[in-house]
């Protein structure tokens, strides 16, 4: 527990031993002694997600991120990055940042926030989608496959807040959501995990009823379920790759693809459970690679998305779909952990507030071709578990040890198992 306070005392029985009797000087030492903060995982995890989707989503929705975000690029990058480094900033920030909207307004603090960040976030919206706006974004495959990717994750957003985000959008503004998801049909997605791009987007057309084409969902889970490799992890293709984009895409994006089919189609509920208990299995071997100092294994392509790595774990927790073996309060203290580790490193931020390339601070060599500061964005989705109110377990509960932490004590620990 100690790790959740900020004290600064004096040792006042080390001053009481040198002053003697001069009791009045004691008590007026102690009168002046500063209040002793609790600083809780959840404000400290909103103040964070906040601090990363704030500079994206006040610009945007001033019509001014293309004239201010920075256009960082990994070595050897590949891609016009003036034409999808801002939708991928907003799409993914979009992503993380949804559920924390859907809560709504109140009339706590936080509400207010939330009610500020949603007035922005809907401008942010409209802004994207208008031609006539200063930061209309590319959402062709005119220069680079890229914005089906991005578009992927702005419909994923628009997915975890129907109510707050997608309902109370103006039917102008609806109607260029939908003409720009639609324009993402010219892309053909490769076939790999992209094949679940183009299937969230026709899902959320699905849900808004706003014209669907079922071929491209069906193709993407009917592949995706051929790709399971066992143990709770899919191929990304035929292949299993030793990284984290069961987390970064596959996993949550295929679970809440079945879910929005499982809400119109009875006969596709058996898939969404299955693809749920895969996901629990995950979700477990994810918690344990969390060391007892907040460290985890840095393997795999794409990892300056940072803690997206654990988007399918924080997902699990946000849909309350945590398997028996782990409790919301491990959870959220295991992530926290990660959180601080990753954030609080120098370099992470620019001196304007913007995310740096890298993992653990500014570490521009560790970026694939394809990175650029849009990118880094994705790390929003680490977040989804502040889409559960304050007053749920998983942020109320008193803090426990995740299992690294109590294995490497000596602490009695169940055994792990393999799920076929």
């Amino acid at each position: 527990m100690d790790r959740r306070f900020f004290l600064k005392a004096v040792p006042m029985a080390g001053i009481a031993g040198t002053l003697h009797t001069d009791k009045g000087l004691l008590k007026n030492m102690a009168d002046h002694q500063p209040v002793i903060k609790l600083v809780d995982d959840r404000a400290y995890n909103l103040d964070l997600l906040l601090r990363i989707c704030d500079p994206v989503i006040s610009g945007l929705s001033e019509g001014k991120l293309k004239a201010t975000m920075p256009t960082a690029v990994a070595p050897a990058y590949s891609k016009p990055v003036t034409k999808v480094t801002y939708l991928e900033a907003f799409g993914r920030t979009l992503a993380g940042l949804a559920p924390w909207l859907e809560l709504g307004e109140d009339n706590t603090a936080e509400g207010s926030k939330r009610m500020d960040m949603l007035v922005k976030t809907r401008k942010a919206i409209a802004m994207a989608v208008d031609p006539a706006s200063p930061d209309y974004m590319n959402f062709t495959g005119k220069y680079d496959a890229q914005p089906l990717v991005d578009g992927a994750f702005l419909a994923h957003g628009l997915l975890r807040a129907p109510t707050k985000l997608w309902q109370p959008l103006s039917a102008k503004t609806k109607e260029q959501v939908v003409t720009a998801l639609k324009s993402l049909r010219s892309i053909k997605a490769f076939t790999n995990n992209w094949v679940l791009f183009s299937a969230i987007i026709e899902a959320a057309l699905l849900k808004f009823d706003a014209g669907w084409d079922r071929k491209p969902v069906d193709f993407a889970v009917q592949k995706i379920m051929e790709w399971y490799k066992g143990d709770g992890m899919y191929g990304d293709g035929v292949h299993f790759h030793f990284d984290y984009y069961n987390s970064f895409v596959i996993q949550p994006m295929l679970v809440d693809i079945l879910k929005v089919l499982a809400e119109k189609e009875k006969d596709s509920a058996p898939s969404y459970e299955l693809a749920l208990k895969r996901m629990q299995r995950y979700g477990v071997i994810l918690e344990r690679q969390i060391s007892p100092e907040g460290t985890f294994p840095v393997v795999g392509r794409s990892m300056p998305y940072r803690n997206a790595a654990f988007q399918a774990l924080a997902q699990l927790a946000l849909d309350e779909k945590l398997p028996p073996e782990l409790s919301p309060a491990q959870v959220r203290c295991a992530l926290t952990a990660v959180n601080k580790r990753i954030f609080e490193a120098p370099g992470t931020f620019d001196k304007n507030g913007w995310l740096q390339i890298g993992f653990c601070g500014h570490q521009p060599e560790l970026a694939d071709v394809y990175t650029s500061t849009g990118s880094l964005y994705l790390c929003s989705t680490g977040f989804l578990a502040l889409g559960l109110p304050a007053h749920h377990p998983f942020w109320a509960s008193p803090a426990e040890e995740w299992t690294a932490q109590k294995v490497w004590k000596g602490e009695r620990v169940m055994k792990d198992h393999a799920l076929d």
